[in-house]
């Protein structure tokens, strides 16, 4: 039987068919760190089970993250270089003297993805989410057994933690936190609430509230809070939309159900305070960045004050219940939705920008289940774990070297603002964004393994042990795609040795992943080498007919 090529339901019933069935590996949460994790100890010769809550695969890579956080390129290696090496196949690069593609369609993604479990074996169930309050059983440290809804259950010799949001991790009782660090706790002076936030900001001063005094749509009443200090606030959420301005393949911005343009009067009054600052009224990709992507579409992103980013929206969501999280996600797809419908519609804005966002608008033939809009809300941070290593801001900037290295980081320090708040001259400003650049850093493995005495048999490749400043570079799919690779080799090390995870032998995962195309080093040399790896791995597909510009065959 197929999984893969089941309908939604037929999976869900699926499940009943593997009720307390033993793999040697079950990784919760079908991410691309996930599909990573899965395949990496697939291909080490484990039984492997990838199961996801929901209906695709993929996470934010096949659902609307397109224009890919890249970094430094070189760094990339391994099951993650792999992935874009294959969708570079897919586009046929090579005929651009070029073999990656770092930007692909949502739907290009989610095939690849598929194709690479397939033909690692892996068991693929979706509509299987944990169950929220008794879902893991434990024996001391080890996790034994894991129940999802639909009444099956998963007994394994090694379980990896891949969803965006810990919860198999957080059943498991392994320590991890959420939000914001003060500067003392780690000496991190990105960390806690900024003092100055220039990126995404009002570069006009708006006042927070209206004619009548009331406070403005999309405006918290709450403090900032001092600079430095910790809290709980999580950085915002958004929906990566593959929108195109292609009109055969263009669907109109929907009008939300509960649609109410009073929602957007700061967005109103922005547009129009910064007609005067820009000496000219704003367009569309003013407030929405768009990252080209092949066939004619775009990778719709947060840009500015207000923009697609629902700030401080999204506190509840890392600790809520399966029913809080789905409101959270219903109402920040209702305000994406509302949010260019607003552009588009409203008569109270410059033409031009009704007329702007008008050429843009849905991809018809991506996300074709989900009416067109993104499967995945961009959780960009949740969940925390606190492991056997906390990796911190000297981690990214200058202890830049590992003894257990597995993989490799580049992208900058990028936290998204958290809060929108009123200053103490009474007008608007956001707090929290980080854009500041690192150098090119080693991932410890130590970062992906709880605490000895908490979990012995457990990895966490994506809610992983870090500071909120160091998450905030670490966080990116290439990277979880990296750390998914390492933690699927070390699952099958931890079996062939008997070992628990903290245990396993560092040498050997190292040069295993090395002769899997990983990169440890920066620097073009240690790319091309694991490029080639790869290559040999994927050959070119025969050519049909002759080469280009072969001459004929002599004749005899």
């Amino acid at each position: 039987m197929n999984l893969l090529r089941l309908p939604a339901a037929a999976i869900c019933l699926a499940g009943s068919l593997f009720a307390q069935q033993a793999f040697d590996l079950v990784v919760y949460g079908g991410t691309a760190g996930g599909v990573a994790t899965a395949v990496a100890g697939a291909r080490q010769g484990l039984k492997v089970a990838l199961l996801e809550p929901r209906d695709h695969i993929g996470g934010m890579v096949s659902g609307g993250l397109s224009a890919t956080d890249v970094g430094r390129r070189e760094v990339i290696g391994g099951i993650a270089l792999e992935f874009y090496f294959r969708t570079g196949r897919h586009y046929q690069m090579d005929r651009y003297l070029q073999e990656l593609a770092w930007r692909h369609e949502a739907k290009v993604a989610e095939s690849v993805f598929n194709d690479m479990v397939r033909e690692a074996g892996v068991t693929v169930l979706k509509r299987h989410r944990l169950r929220e309050k008794d879902g893991v059983r434990k024996e001391g440290a080890r996790v034994v057994e894991i129940a999802t809804e639909n009444g099956a259950r998963f007994q394994a010799r090694i379980f990896a933690d891949a969803s965006y949001e810990g919860d198999l991790m957080a059943q498991a009782k392994v320590s991890y936190t959420f939000g914001r660090e003060s500067v003392a706790q780690y000496g991190e002076s990105l960390a806690g609430v900024r003092a100055v936030t220039p990126s995404h900001q009002f570069p006009v001063d708006i006042p927070a509230r209206d004619e009548h005094g009331r406070l403005l749509p999309e405006v918290s009443a709450e403090p900032r809070g001092e600079p430095g200090s910790a809290d709980k606030r999580i950085q915002a959420y958004n929906f990566r939309i593959i929108g195109t301005n292609v009109a055969a393949n263009r669907l109109p911005w929907p009008k939300p159900a509960n649609y109410d343009p009073g929602r957007y009067e700061l967005l109103l009054r922005y547009i129009h305070a910064m007609t005067p600052y820009l000496g000219r009224t704003m367009e569309f990709t003013d407030v929405s960045s768009t990252g080209l992507i092949p066939n004619g579409k775009a990778d719709l992103n947060n840009r500015g004050g207000f923009s697609t980013d629902y700030i401080g929206k999204n506190y509840t969501y890392p600790e809520g219940s399966y029913a809080e999280r789905e409101r959270v996600w219903k109402d920040h797809e209702d305000y994406q939705k509302g949010f260019y419908y607003f552009l588009a519609n409203d008569p109270r804005l410059p033409e031009s920008m009704r007329r702007t966002a008008r050429e843009w608008g849905l991809s018809k033939d991506e996300f074709t289940d989900t009416g067109n809009w993104p499967h995945q809300l961009y959780v960009r941070e949740a969940r925390r774990m606190i492991g056997e290593y906390v990796a911190i801001q000297k981690d990214l900037q200058t202890d830049l070297t590992k003894p257990d290295v597995i993989g490799m980081g580049s992208y900058n320090s990028d936290s998204h603002n958290l809060q929108r708040f009123v200053n103490d001259k009474g007008f608007v400003e956001n707090e929290g964004d980080v854009q500041v650049g690192v150098k090119p850093y080693q991932i410890p493995y130590r970062s992906l393994v709880p605490k000895r005495a908490e979990a012995s048999n457990l990895l966490v490749p994506v809610c992983f042990s870090a500071s909120h400043v160091s998450y905030s570079s670490m966080r990116m799919e290439p990277q979880y795609m990296i750390i998914g690779h390492a933690s699927g080799v070390a699952a099958a090390l931890a079996l062939k040795h008997n070992l628990a995870i903290q245990d396993i032998p560092m040498a050997e995962l190292q040069k295993t992943l090395l002769a899997e195309g990983a990169v440890f080093e920066h620097g073009i040399e240690h790319h091309n080498r694991a490029l080639t790896i790869i290559r040999r791995r994927f050959p070119p597909p025969p050519r049909k007919g002759p080469a280009p510009h072969a001459r004929p065959a002599p004749k005899q």
